[in-house]
């Protein structure tokens, strides 16, 4: 066939229009007055045959900046992660890559086993007790959390740092309007959230605090002195987390958190253009049936046999709208499931392995960096495997000049925030080299 998807040969069409009784297809739309028609032809191009169109698809393919062939120290919210082989293996697996949401448990054990799984990790990640099987991304699922903060509360304003990332910020207020939410944004000082804005902005009809370590600068925030802030007025306390980190650093739960949401990206899911992202939601005990989506539980049948089940399900699919906890409503089990490959895979020590070499690359890059005149460090704060720097020269010009040499410069912090004008922010993981570390440095003290 010239096209693979559009088999219908001349003798089809003739079939289909004298089953119709008309002579052309455009007796079908004589109903429709001439004066409304479109005239003329589409501003397209002419289609390709198969082959055609696969040569032309390839070339521009090779347009891309592919992080096969480039080094990558671009960050903010995607990152570039190894993912091993059997995450791949996993998930292609039929039985897997086709399956919608599981409603039948009877013949879906296998799916909601695996969900099941991601669910348990993820508490063991963030030191939670409850954690619901995925949501659509990290800042969906920080919405979702002030929305579980006004409810229980009964409360509407919210206080958010604002270190959270720009995009979930602006997912939050975009929510925020359909809930009927105030949400207050709280200043950074010198990367980190203002405790002392955060404290006078804090009162009685505070609903939750949200705020995120590391957090968008990759700086590490002190949840230590925020958390009593957060719960003295008897607000719920939300933290974002970058859940490599946490092979590293103290779980938010046990500062006292409330809700911990992130975006579960970082394991097993390639960059691929922005999406789609797997976004986790774990809460302690007593926010259990608050949480938005649906949580797979484990039971057993009437024989002791161990199986599981979508339980508490609170999304205005199942129950009446007014009585549900979220309108999420589609399925991220398939990016779950390579989540909880990764973590499989990586174990509790590989897990520490990888968290110590995105800390320890990232120091080291920006050591290098801050050596060079016309670089200078934007914070000195505790980092992760993200830090912000400040250039001589225009973000754009630079990422330019890289993007030539085969580098993916960093995100451009202007963008956001005027005042950053001119400062970039970095990320280093496990995937980059001494070599490629070494040469971003070495392309920067040449361009500035």
């Amino acid at each position: 066939m010239t096209y693979r998807y559009l088999p219908m040969t001349e003798q089809d069409r003739r079939e289909m229009l004298s089953v119709l009784g008309i002579e052309s297809v455009d007796e079908l739309f004589q109903d429709i007055p001439e004066g409304i028609r479109f005239q003329g032809s589409l501003a397209v191009p002419k289609p390709l045959s198969e082959p055609a169109l696969t040569k032309h698809m390839g070339r521009l393919a090779q347009k891309n900046a592919s992080f096969d062939q480039y080094a990558s120290f671009l960050g903010a919210g995607a990152y570039e992660h190894y993912v091993p082989s059997v995450v791949n293996h996993v998930i292609s697996r039929s039985e897997f890559y086709t399956a919608y949401t599981p409603y039948q448990p009877e013949i879906s054990q296998g799916e909601l086993q695996a969900i099941f799984e991601f669910q348990t990790m993820i508490c063991e990640l963030t030191g939670m007790e409850v954690a619901n099987s995925s949501m659509y991304d990290g800042p969906t699922a920080l919405a979702e959390a002030a929305g579980v903060a006004s409810s229980v509360s009964g409360k509407k304003k919210i206080l958010v740092s604002a270190a959270v990332h720009p995009e979930a910020r602006h997912i939050l207020a975009i929510q925020a309007k359909g809930l009927g939410l105030e949400v207050i944004e709280i200043p950074c000082r010198e990367g980190i959230t203002d405790l002392e804005r955060l404290q006078a902005a804090s009162d009685s009809d505070t609903a939750g605090v949200i705020v995120q370590s590391p957090n968008f600068y990759g700086n590490i925030e002190d949840l230590s002195l925020i958390e009593p802030i957060a719960h003295q007025h008897k607000g719920i306390f939300i933290v974002s987390a970058n859940p490599v980190s946490l092979g590293l650093l103290k779980p938010p739960g046990e500062f006292g958190a409330d809700i911990v949401v992130g975006d579960a990206q970082p394991f097993g899911i390639q960059v691929q253009f922005g999406g789609p992202h797997c976004g986790f939601f774990a809460v302690t005990r007593k926010l259990m049936r608050k949480v938005p989506g649906r949580i797979v539980g484990q039971t057993v049948d009437e024989e002791d046999v161990r199986g599981f089940v979508l339980t508490l399900q609170a999304r205005e699919q199942h129950i009446r709208r007014e009585k549900a906890t979220s309108n999420i409503c589609s399925n991220q089990a398939l990016n779950a499931l390579a989540a909880a490959v990764h973590m499989t895979a990586l174990g509790k020590e590989g897990l520490q392995k990888l968290a110590r070499l995105n800390f320890s690359k990232a120091h080291y890059a920006q050591e290098q960096l801050s050596r060079l005149p016309g670089v200078e460090p934007l914070f000195e704060q505790p980092f992760f495997n993200e830090f912000a720097v400040k250039l001589s020269k225009p973000v754009s010009e630079v990422n330019k000049a890289l993007i030539k040499q085969r580098i993916i410069g960093g995100y451009d912090l202007g963008r956001d925030d005027e005042a950053l004008i001119g400062s970039t922010l970095l990320a280093v993981t496990e995937m980059r080299t001494k070599e490629e570390i070494d040469e971003l440095v070495a392309e920067l003290e040449g361009l500035l």
